[in-house]
This record gives C-alpha cells, structure tokens and sequence, in this order.
C-alpha cells in the first residue's frame, strides 16, 4: 500500500513523527510520503503561549507529541507527488475526496485538526478521537489524561493516543475491535486572546499554591480500603453501595492501603492491598488475616522490590497461592508464587515485557487464560511508555497462567478512558462475565463501573458497561476505583484525607 498523510506544514509537531515511524514499519505499508502544505489556520491565538506557561507552573517536560518538529525530523519521508496514493490519512481535515484513492480524515468530538483536539479540552471533555472512511467508522476511541485542567498535558497525552489509535487501525486491528463511543457535541474552535489566556495563568497559579498548600496539610492521595462481611447479595447483585457501609481499615496516617484483594486459601482469609508509605514514596504489597470480627492486626508486608508493586492480583491455583502485582515502573508484567503463605513470594515468570501496563488481570475461560491490563503508549524518546495509564486495553491470552501469553490481535481492544482500566477481578454472573472497571472520565479513580463482557476471542472483544458508582453516603470521599470479594468478604477502596498535623503527633505520641 502507498500511504499519503496529510499533516499541517504550518505546525509540524513530534507526535507527527511518531506517526510516520510507526505507520512506515507497517508489513503492508511499502510507501509513505507526506503532504505538508500549510493547513487551515484554525490553530487559537496563544494557544502555545498557553502551553509554555503551563510548563512553567507544572514544571513539564521540555519535549512532548505537541513540541515542534524540524525539516530534519521529516526528512525521511518523500514530499506528495504526482502518483496517486491508495490511502490518503487526513489530519488537518482539508482533503475533498477524490475517485481513485480512499481517505481516511482525523476529527475530535466532531471536529478536524489539532484545534478540534484543543476545543474539546478546554471544554472539560473526555475527546473522542475519530477516524472516518466517509460515513464508515474506522476507529474511535475516548482518550484520557491524568492531569486533567492541564492543557499541555492533556494535549500531549491524547495526540499519543491518537497515533496508537490510526497505527493500529492502518494494520487492520481496530474495525471490529474498538467499542463504539459517541463523540461530543461540536464546537467551533476555542479563541485565546491573551486577556484569557491571563486569566487561565492566573487560575493556573493560584490552583497551583493552593495544592502546594494542600500538600503542606495533607498526605494526598490517600487512599482508604473499604471491607463488609458478606452475607447476602454483593456490590455486582446488588449494583449500588451496600445498605450497611463499610468499615475502614485503619492506617496510621503515614501509609496509606489501597486495591484490596481478599483471598480464601487454607481455611484462612487473608486481605492484600498496596501499602504505600509517603515518605518512602513507593508501593509494596502487605497482608493482615481477617477473622469473623475484621482485620486481625495490621497488615504487614510481604513482597518488596526496588520498584512501585500495587494492585496485588492474588489467586489459588494448584493448591498454590499466586500473584501478579502492577509493576509498571519496571516495564514487565510478573507472576510471583507464595513459598510460605502469606509471604514468601518469589517471582516465577515475566508474562509480558517492554512496556507499561496497569492493573493486569486475569481470567480463566473455557480452558483458556486472558489477561486484560492498560496500556501506554511507546515513543522512540519515552521507550517505556507516553500519554494515559488509563484509555487503552489491551489482551493477551495463554494455555496456562504462567504462559506463554500471545498478545491479541486487535490490541488495543478498547480505547476508552470511561471503561477500559480493570478495577478488580472479573467474576461470572447469570452466564456473563462482569468486569469490573475504572471510569477516569473525571480523572484518575472518580467512578467504578461494572461492564458485561459480551465477546471475548481472537477475532474480537466487546463490552457493555451496565452500572455506574460513586463515592456517596455509602463510601465517603471523592473517589472509587476497585472492587474485590472471596466467599465471605467484600472490599472497595478510595480517597480521603490524612493531615500531615496528625501524623507528626502520632509520632510524638501526643496524638492517637
């Protein structure tokens, strides 16, 4: 296939790059040649100037997909010629079609171009990136971001969502695989004279004292886990909070416990959580015993590395307790087994290297293992990953827990910042596997929900998300992010408060 794509020449930028290198190494791509002409100048007055105060206040990285790119950066790439391509790929949203050729055009929640993209944020919209063939849907997804209110930021992380998105549906994965999302309404693009722009900067300095100040007070994030004994319908019967509560599992302030995973084994029930102490600034996995009147203790650890561990996925198979904890930060996905249970883990296998993934977890089907886990984005400069931890899922399947495990075809399976991060062990009801999911429209951890998985094989995967959770009377704070239970324990986690005042007493024992 000879590939055209049509970039804005006015404002060549790195994620461009990133696009023609990934669309180049394509098997079926033999040609790729670039139509770099001035595009439609839509682009908001001091809109950069915008960003470059953003950096200041945030303290941004110098380079991201949004930074410029030379003459000799798209060097590699021929000029548009005379020949007529098989596919033309539109990103400025300024190409008439014409017979002979197929074109695929880029919009935001509606809208071509970069603009269209910058509207959107400023909008307070989760984006939905779309990819038209005409009236055909090629691929959507809704992009996401960690730092919402951060334009720059926000900007960056879905450009590089945007180049795993039309990459992935150049090599054929994503018609059939990327659950349908309904873009935002239209608007035309945002203006910026530089009295708002001011006024943002001075919102922006002002929200950043504050946090600093925040900071200064309290522990932030501090994350709280939730438990109940079971005994009637859970959370995915009951689809809303329990009539009862929960019950907290107490921290001392200088820690907090966060991604509960309860697990029966040996006639015990035991209770892993991440357990991040804030002045270490990284995450272990510990665990306390609970017995039929709660937690027994506090927990204690049991698996340390050099590197943040979070989200301990726990479960028994062949008599054995085995774990696969979150180590993003070390780029693999690992198995660990318990050699002396509750401790005593050792890591037996990587499952998955070379990149950065959230949240693995895994499912038994029909004799078959998937595991489902998110995924960033790779960048020639970030090799272990850009843009959001939270929008794009991604599978893999095996014959056996420990391996080896093949990626899915169509990965990314779903992109989607309101449903594909997991939030806890998917669990099978009335015939139908439930997944329980993160909803980060609102930012990282806001919503819970709980998706029906309606196909899951090698030709394909789609979801329906049936319910919807806040923190509210039932769990107080302001956010909700997993959701785990064994025979006779339930648990959910979220946010809260931990004034830094209280921890210093504690440890001056004037406070407890």
């Amino acid at each position: 296939m000879r590939l055209r794509l049509r970039l804005d020449g006015r404002r060549p930028r790195r994620w461009h790059v990133h696009l023609l290198r990934r669309i180049a190494a394509l098997p079926d791509v033999h040609a790729v040649e670039i139509d770099a002409r001035p595009g439609p100048d839509a682009w908001p007055a001091n809109a950069d100037l915008l960003f470059s105060l953003e950096a200041l206040i945030h303290r941004l990285p110098r380079l991201g997909a949004a930074s410029p790119a030379s003459a000799a950066d798209l060097s590699p790439w021929p000029r548009a010629g005379l020949a007529v391509p098989d596919l033309t790929v539109d990103l400025c949203g300024d190409v008439a079609p014409a017979g002979g050729t197929a074109l695929w055009q880029l919009s935001f929640d509606g809208m071509p171009g970069e603009a269209g993209l910058l509207a959107s944020l400023l909008a307070g919209r989760a984006p939905v990136i779309a990819l038209q063939d005409g009236a055909r849907r090629v691929a959507t997804g809704r992009t996401g971001t960690e730092r919402r209110g951060v334009m720059r930021t926000s900007f960056d992380d879905a450009l590089m969502r945007t180049v795993s998105l039309v990459s992935a549906a150049l090599a054929g994965r994503d018609e059939s695989g990327l659950e349908s999302v309904r873009p935002g309404s239209a608007a035309a693009p945002a203006a910026l004279p530089a009295a708002r722009v001011l006024t943002r900067t001075g919102g922006m300095l002002a929200h950043a004292i504050a946090q600093r100040l925040y900071h200064l007070c309290y522990h932030a994030p501090h994350w709280r886990v939730g438990w109940r004994r079971l005994a009637g319908p859970d959370v995915i019967d009951l689809r809303r909070h329990p009539e009862g509560g929960w019950r907290v599992l107490p921290d001392d302030g200088r820690r907090f416990y966060a991604d509960p995973f309860p697990l029966d084994h040996r006639g015990e029930t035991w209770l892993f959580v991440e357990d991040f102490v804030h002045a270490v600034g990284k995450g272990i996995v510990s665990a306390v015993r609970f017995s039929a009147d709660g937690p027994v203790g506090t927990p204690v650890p049991v698996l340390e590395e050099a590197h943040h561990l979070s989200y301990p996925f726990v479960f028994v198979r062949d008599g054995q307790a085995w774990m696969v904890p979150e180590t993003g930060s070390a780029g693999t996905i690992d198995l660990y087994r318990a050699t002396a249970f509750p401790g005593g883990w050792v890591k037996a296998a990587t499952l998955v290297s070379g990149l950065v993934a959230s949240d693995a977890t895994l499912v038994e089907q029909a004799g078959r293992w998937w595991m489902f886990a998110t995924v960033r984005d790779a960048a020639p400069d970030a090799p272990l990953g850009s843009g959001s931890y939270s929008d794009a899922l991604h599978l893999w399947s095996a014959p056996d827990f420990r391996g080896p495990w093949t990626p899915h075809a169509h990965n990314p399976v779903l992109v989607d910042v309101a449903s594909a991060r997991p939030a806890g062990r998917i669990v099978a009801r009335g015939g139908a596997l439930i997944r329980p999911v993160q909803d980060c429209t609102e930012g990282y951890g806001r919503a819970l929900a709980l998706a029906r998985i309606d196909r899951l094989d090698d030709d394909g995967f789609a979801q329906t998300v049936e319910t919807r959770l806040r923190a509210g009377p039932g769990w107080p704070g302001t956010r909700l992010h997993t959701l785990n239970r064994s025979e006779t324990l339930e648990c959910i986690d979220g946010s809260a408060r931990s004034p830094r005042l209280r921890t210093l007493l504690g440890r001056w024992g004037i406070f407890h």
